[in-house]
């Protein structure tokens, strides 16, 4: 079932868990991101898992974009810039520090990673296109 675009805003830790929440299993590759420093905003298109689409059988992905604002640094743990090795994000979190401001990370599966330095929570999460079929669901282990 092909429902309209998700469209989401995160603020504070609790939004940024639904965000993760959303794309978690999502696939990308270090080209597909980007710290553009002077606008201090860090953004990336991926291939998003549908959980919500898939019904056990019919499994989908939908291209997808993520942007942070208020972004002051970006630091790399085993993501090579530009690589087209894939990368499969498996959860968003937030360590705060000055208040509002602290570390946001994007964990990927094989122990890869980015931690965001930001000023505060200003997150945006938009589907970009519709849902295309895949096969198999994805899988940790």
């Amino acid at each position: 079932m092909d429902g309209p675009p998700l469209r989401l805003l995160a603020f504070d830790a609790d939004d940024l868990s639904v965000v993760s929440m959303h794309l978690q299993d999502a696939v990308l590759t270090a080209a597909d991101l980007a710290f553009l420093a002077r606008e201090q905003r860090f953004a990336l298109v991926c291939d998003r898992f549908d959980w919500g689409a898939a019904d056990g059988l019919a499994c989908a992905r939908r291209r997808t974009g993520l942007r942070f604002e208020r972004v002051r640094a970006v630091r790399s743990r085993d993501v090579s810039q530009g690589s087209e090795t894939p990368l499969q994000l498996l959860a968003l979190s937030f360590e705060p520090g000055t208040a509002p401001g602290g570390v946001i990370e994007l964990v990927f599966a094989g122990g890869a990673g980015l931690r965001l330095d930001v000023d505060c929570i200003e997150a945006a999460m938009d589907d970009l296109g519709a849902l295309g079929p895949v096969q198999p669901t994805p899988n940790h282990g």
